[in-house]
């Protein structure tokens, strides 16, 4: 049984999202396109689901380098993206750490910001 293909414009396509973000993901070992002698991508169309995929990480504030190791483990069930490896779940709570000693960070110097503000002199209006 053979794979359907698809070019990179259907997948750009059906996918939403542009061919330069999608070649992106293939200098970042994300996709794996073959190559046709004409120089042509070629796609599983399977790969509509796959950049979902990736899309939905992204959104969820993974690296594409992080993303490289957990996408083998995740399947799509229509609604979320389910993790399929046991080991998984750890990295993925060590991803959700450090979003949030992010948070924490930034929302640190949002409140050093605000304190240099209130400082200013009032000007009248």
């Amino acid at each position: 049984m053979s794979v359907r293909t698809i070019r990179i414009g259907e997948l750009s396509r059906r996918s939403g999202v542009s061919h330069r973000l999608l070649r992106y993901y293939e200098e970042q070992g994300l996709l794996r396109p073959q190559r046709r002698p004409s120089g042509y991508r070629e796609y599983p169309s399977s790969d509509v689901a796959v950049v979902r995929r990736i899309r939905g990480l992204l959104a969820a504030g993974l690296s594409t380098a992080t993303i490289s190791s957990v996408l083998p483990c995740i399947r799509d069930d229509g609604e979320r993206l389910v993790p399929t490896c046991p080991d998984l779940i750890a990295q993925l709570r060590r991803e959700r750490d450090r979003l949030d000693q992010a948070i924490e960070d930034l929302t640190t110097s949002r409140r050093a910001l605000d304190t240099v503000i209130s400082a200013a002199p009032s000007t009248p209006s």
